[in-house]
Order: structure tokens, then C-alpha cells, then sequence
């Protein structure tokens, strides 16, 4: 096997030459191609902004920018225990906007549990505490959207369900999209 290989390189130098640098190349930018391995436990945070779509309560459904513009800024922090587990902590100013004035009606802390789907998709369940007395909880689906070096860009899908403060329950269908870092 030695000999071939003798043989080929005197026979045919250059083209061994041009092939030695082409494997290397290909090596080297496979193995830097790579991504980073990721190590747990990892903390993220993120940005967004959401629109409640509809909400059904009473057996009437109530759309966004139906006498009033709602739009929630939610904030949070991800502690990721690994790839399929993490925990999470959202904190959302909830703005009202009505007849040309706006004011925050409402704050939300929303703990929960991650979920990694992966291919980019996580579940995650949330528990609902609101300053103006309603309590619940909120499955959302997210899917990154957009991978940066530093970010990624997300959508995601909340229902929250909502119950308390002597109103009927609630189920909101709702659209959020966010940079998380």
C-alpha cells in the first residue's frame, strides 16, 4: 500500500499535491464548520412584543383594535438545564390603547417550564399571575425563525386561559415575535 502511494506521488506530483490540499481544506472546513458545543446549564433572555388576535369569554369573541389596541411587551429569562428541559421567568407590561390615550392596564409574571422540541421549536407552559386579579395558564409554541451569532429572531403562538376577579373564563389566541440572546 506504501509503494502505491510512493509510486503515485512520484508519478504524478502536482496532482498529488492539488489533491493532499484539497482534503486538508475540506477537513479543516468541516471541523470549523461545526457549531460550539453547548454547555448546560445556560441562561438566555429575551425581548418581544405581543398581540392579543381574539379572545373568547362569554361565548362572544373580542378582537384586537375592537373599540381598543392591546400590545404586551414581554421580557424574560431562560435557565436551560439541557437541551429538552428549562425553566423559565416572563414579566409582560400590558398596554391599552383607547379613544387617543394609552396607559399599562395590566402586568403579567408568567413562570413555567421549557420544553425543546427541537428543530428549533419549544414548548412552553406557563402559569399566569395578573395584577388586575385574573389568574391562569398559557401554552405557547416558538419557533426560531432566524439563527444570529450574537441572537435569533422568534415567532411564537400563546393561548393563554384565563379564569378569576369575578369575570367568566377566557381563552385568548394571541401572536408574539421576539429577539432572544
Amino acid at each position: 500500500m506504501n509503494r502505491f502511494i510512493l509510486l503515485y506521488r512520484l508519478k504524478f506530483p502536482k496532482l498529488y499535491t492539488i489533491a493532499t490540499v484539497l482534503c486538508s481544506a475540506f477537513f479543516f472546513t468541516s471541523a470549523s464548520g461545526q457549531s460550539p458545543t453547548v454547555t448546560y446549564p445556560r441562561i438566555t433572555g429575551y425581548v418581544g412584543i405581543l398581540h392579543p388576535i381574539v379572545t373568547f369569554g362569554n361565548h362572544v369573541p373580542h378582537y384586537n383594535f375592537d373599540g381598543a389596541y392591546v400590545v404586551g411587551m414581554p421580557t424574560g429569562i431562560n435557565i436551560w438545564k439541557s437541551a429538552k428541559i428549562g425553566f423559565s421567568m416572563e414579566f409582560v407590561p400590558i398596554i391599552r390603547a383607547t379613544e387617543g390615550t394609552s396607559r399599562m392596564n395590566n402586568f403579567l409574571f408568567h413562570p413555567g417550564a421549557l420544553f425543546g422540541l427541537g428543530k428549533g421549536f419549544t414548548l412552553a407552559t406557563r402559569a399566569a399571575f395578573e395584577t388586575s386579579g385574573r389568574y391562569g395558564f398559557t401554552p405557547v409554541i416558538n419557533k426560531v425563525v432566524l439563527k444570529g451569532k450574537g441572537c435569533n429572531y422568534f415567532v411564537a403562538v400563546p393561548v393563554p386561559v384565563r379564569f378569576g376577579n369575578d369575570q367568566p373564563a377566557s381563552l385568548t389566541a394571541g401572536f408574539q415575535f421576539g429577539i432572544s440572546f
